[in-house]
């Protein structure tokens, strides 16, 4: 037996936040793609798109620095530390920001990368669905569909040894299974007759 619930694990992706308030009885600010905990960790929009860093500790935040150019951030008191880093968000961020609108996302990507920074690409659903995890892993279904032919869907994430999904049939048109479904229930029609 697995019992999950959505609902439960919406709230268990809410670990850091929930538990700011669980500790200290204080409704959290709203942060956006920003981390409450840890400064700078978000998304930052470079000249050709989006794409998201996680700077989780000091010593990442001064090679982030020193690959921007920019070494004297990381000596700054206003910065040095991540604690300073959150109470100076407002500041810091918008300076990052200016920064990172300057090039492309695959430039920034590649020299956070070798400063051995946290980061990733925020990618639109044409990129995603061209990826070949996508394919790898069967996230894209293709189905036939009695009136559109056929239909792609998003695959199951999950992947049971025993027992993999199966895909039987398409997603109904309006009203296709009703009879079957009042039958099996057995209901009657309005004259009284069954299903």
């Amino acid at each position: 037996h697995l019992d999950i619930s959505l609902f439960d694990s919406q709230l268990g992706w809410l670990a850091n936040v929930a538990s700011n308030y669980l500790i200290s009885g204080k409704l959290p600010k709203r942060h956006g793609n920003a981390h409450a905990n840890i400064v700078p960790y978000q998304s930052f929009q470079a000249s050709d798109g989006w794409f998201a860093i996680a700077v989780g500790n000091d010593r990442q935040f001064v090679r982030l620095c020193e690959m921007l150019g920019k070494p004297e951030f990381a000596m700054d008191e206003k910065y040095a530390t991540n604690s300073a880093r959150v109470q100076n968000r407002d500041e810091l961020i918008p300076l990052l920001k200016s920064i990172f609108i300057t090039r492309t996302s695959n430039k920034w990507l590649a020299d956070l990368e070798t400063a051995e920074i946290p980061c990733g690409p925020i990618q639109n659903f044409e990129q995603v669905f061209s990826m070949p995890n996508v394919k790898e892993r069967e996230m894209l279904v293709k189905m036939a569909h009695p009136a559109i032919g056929e239909l792609p869907l998003v695959g199951s994430p999950l992947k049971m040894s025993d027992t993999p999904v199966e895909y039987h049939l398409p997603p109904p048109l309006m009203g296709e299974h009703t009879e079957e479904v009042l039958r099996e229930l057995r209901y009657e029609n309005d004259d009284g007759r069954k299903v």
